[in-house]
């Protein structure tokens, strides 16, 4: 009860700020961490996260909560009687579920803005992104609304907004975390866990990674037990360092913390190894896929809706319309060469290790830096995207602050179903890296 009230008087002093979350179930909230304190009392949890403050991303669909993707074409009248897979098993585990965090319209870009709710802000600096599409849960997550928070990741919607928060989330492999309704990005898209540390999303990985039978595209009960014991040292471990993945520009002042991490996976025992995985960019193929499921959310919209929707997501959704079933097929078979050259690169590799992004937090309600030359938010996400079309586990870990004191993130990539690997190096480098708060989180 005192854990949730708090969360609730923390969103109450900074959401007005932030716009973390753009639902709360006060109400709900106290009530839910009433039961738990009940059970507790008589012995009886019912899970691993009995009582503890958690929030839903405004994607998913949660009983007794609205779930508008942050779109005026949505209705706000429900009815919300349905839990998604990822909510339900949270409920099940005893999550007291707070609220929903703020998304793009329909998840749609690398930052956070909508139509509906508006503008989601760094708790850096409040005059910048907080990133996204999960940026609400990565404002969340830095200011501690919440204990632990849900993402959602099909292009680097996790790991953007932890890398400008100072916050850790990953991306599982593909299957391990069931997705239903299925996004309209499909097989690009993937749920995780975003917390203040990777111990944290172990233990939410230990509840949600669980088969459920709606999601079509699920793979088998994951088999790895999230939270055995990381170990001490990395003796034996050989891990690839890419700076720039063989095309990248990067900021220097990122390239040297991230360097700075790197070394500590030396001192670790692990070999470090400079050299890139080998392709050249993917962003062609990605943008097909990627343009191609954004043109389904415009069936069934009425002409109104459609000019209602972000500029930005209206026009790749009518170029999405334009494409032909070979240029789709093409992507998929470029999709499935990159699968293999990550597969063969593992063999010899067992973590790629990155910057999670090339630059720093920019201001925000704008897809791109104001004044640079990046077209759309792909562009300044190169480390992110590639990884969803492989479905390799990758997660983004706060790794220092650059030139302006604002955090940057070291990104982790696994083999795909290795995701005990990722998890392992995260929860052991995590120790030995500082950990950032933002001042306002002191408040």
């Amino acid at each position: 009860m005192e854990l949730t009230q708090d969360c609730l008087a923390r969103i109450e002093r900074h959401n007005p700020s932030v716009n973390a979350l753009c639902h709360v179930d006060h109400d709900g909230a106290l009530a839910a961490a009433r039961a738990s304190e009940t059970r507790w009392q008589r012995g009886e949890p019912v899970g691993p996260l009995d009582g503890v403050p958690s929030t839903i991303k405004d994607l998913t669909l949660t009983v007794g909560m609205p779930t508008r993707k942050g779109s005026t074409t949505t209705s706000p009248d429900g009815p919300w009687e349905i839990d998604a897979p990822f909510t339900a098993r949270m409920r099940e585990a005893g999550a007291v579920l707070l609220g929903k965090t703020t998304t793009p319209e329909f998840g749609w870009k690398g930052v956070t803005d909508n139509p509906l709710y508006g503008i989601t802000r760094n708790p850096w600096n409040l005059e910048l992104t907080a990133g996204g599409s999960s940026g609400g849960a990565g404002a969340a997550a830095a200011l501690n609304l919440g204990m632990l928070h849900q993402g959602s990741d099909a292009g680097g919607s996790i790991r953007i907004p932890c890398a400008f928060t100072g916050t850790f989330g990953i991306k599982p492999t593909f299957g391990w975390i069931p997705q239903w309704p299925a996004s309209a990005m499909t097989t690009l898209s993937h749920l995780g866990p975003m917390t203040r540390t990777a111990a944290d999303s172990a233990l939410m990985l230990s509840v949600i990674a669980q088969p459920d039978a709606r999601d079509g595209y699920a793979g088998p009960s994951c088999p790895l037990d999230w939270l055995a014991a990381a170990p001490t040292r990395l003796d034996g471990m050989r891990i690839a360092y890419s700076r720039d993945l063989g095309y990248v520009s990067v900021t220097p002042d990122i390239l040297g913390a991230v360097d700075a991490a790197v070394e500590r996976l030396t001192a670790l025992g692990a070999e470090v190894i400079d050299v890139d995985p080998g392709f050249s960019s993917p962003k062609a193929t990605f943008d097909t896929l990627w343009h191609a499921g954004a043109s389904r959310l415009l069936d069934g919209l009425s002409d109104a809706q459609i000019d209602a929707l972000d500029p930005g997501l209206r026009a790749i959704a009518k170029h999405g319309k334009t494409l032909s079933l070979t240029d789709y097929l093409i992507a998929r078979e470029a999709r499935a060469a990159l699968i293999a050259q990550m597969a063969e690169f593992h063999r010899e590799f067992d973590l790629l290790v990155t910057p999670t992004l090339p630059l720093s937090a920019f201001a925000a309600g704008h897809e791109v830096p104001p004044g640079s030359d990046y077209v759309d938010w792909v562009d300044w996400t190169p480390f992110s995207y590639p990884f969803n079309l492989t479905q390799q586990p990758a997660a983004s870990l706060p790794c220092g602050m650059d030139e302006a004191g604002l955090p940057v993130g070291l990104h982790l990539v696994g083999p795909r179903y290795r995701d005990d690997i990722v998890m392992i190096v995260a929860r052991l480098l995590e120790t030995q890296l500082p950990r950032l708060v933002p001042p306002m989180a002191m408040a």
